[in-house]
């Protein structure tokens, strides 16, 4: 019972943060939007900031859960990278407002705007780890810090994607294809290994998939 009413909350909030910035909301919105009292709150968090927190965090684990859940073990490892990428890249460039990692994304309060990136990087970083250590069992990627390396990629890939800094599509789509060779070079993979990270057909498949599936 403890976990739902924190889980209502949680909820609660995410969808107060899709209609309304997170710096205009307040705890007692929250609460007469939750329908609970503003005490029952506090038995669960100190602060609005933890609760807007709390929401960042399991937006983070609910997209690697979709990774996961529709990921094939059968694949290459790279082949695992690209769809590990995209599942970031899609919160970015996917326009949709409602997606709450988006909103977050475009916050106006900076210590909230870097726990987003450090929860990105926390979160996402032990996966990419392992899918590269898988890459250098295939052959096809090496690198002697696996783990620095994925920390260092997801960093600077949050960074490009971050609407607040970098909103030119041109711009960013470049930025991306530097990076592509910066990671061919760096984890010493054949020419051409991250170039599905500029490919506009890429997009244009994984929109048309988007598609599909509302």
């Amino acid at each position: 019972m403890k976990t739902d009413k924190r889980e209502h909350i949680i909820d609660t909030a995410e969808k107060l943060m899709t209609r309304i910035s997170d710096k205009d909301i307040s705890v007692s919105m929250i609460a007469k939007e939750a329908g609970i009292a503003k005490g029952s709150i506090y038995y669960y968090f100190n602060s609005k900031e933890e609760i807007i927190y709390a929401v960042i965090e399991r937006a983070y684990r609910n997209a690697l859960h979709e990774y996961f859940d529709k990921i094939n073990p059968a694949l290459s490892s790279v082949e695992k990278i690209r769809e590990l990428f995209f599942s970031m890249i899609k919160k970015e460039f996917e326009g949709n407002q409602a997606n709450v990692i988006l909103s977050l994304h475009i916050s106006e309060d900076m210590l909230t705007h870097n726990y987003i990136k450090q929860v990105a990087i926390l979160e996402i970083s032990p996966v990419l780890e392992k899918l590269l250590i898988q890459g250098m069992e295939e052959g096809v990627v090496y690198t002697e810090i696996p783990k620095e390396s994925a920390e260092m990629i997801v960093a600077v890939l949050t960074f490009f994607l971050d609407g607040t800094i970098f909103s030119d599509d041109v711009q960013t789509y470049n930025k991306l294809k530097l990076f592509a060779k910066v990671l061919d070079t760096s984890l010493n993979a054949k020419p051409g290994t991250f170039n599905f990270l500029f490919d506009k057909s890429s997009y244009m498949e994984l929109k048309q998939t988007d598609d599909d599936t509302e």
